[in-house]
């Protein structure tokens, strides 16, 4: 794993296609921004272990009791917090 220092403003070059930039770094948080070209998957860790353990539950739920599993949306905005994602421009 390559550890980088940046400030604000500062970008990171994955490649030749792919740029990272330091948005604004408040406390604990650190907001980036990513220039990449539409066909390169950019994922949230955690949204998509949510994605895969509400799958998981409504899999089991429907195999267990035959239903189709419709509350499986509820179920991830409660898995991820009620946070939302931002979307690519």
């Amino acid at each position: 794993m390559l550890v980088l220092t940046r400030k604000v403003g500062e970008r990171i070059l994955v490649g030749d296609d792919i740029v990272i930039t330091v948005l604004d770094a408040r406390g604990d948080g650190v907001r980036i921004g990513i220039d990449a070209p539409r066909g390169v998957k950019i994922q949230r860790e955690e949204v998509v272990r949510a994605v895969a353990e509400a799958n998981a539950e409504a899999a089991a739920a429907a195999g267990a009791s035959g239903a189709s599993g419709d509350d499986a949306e509820a179920r991830l905005r409660a898995a991820l917090g009620g946070r939302g994602g931002a979307d690519r421009a």
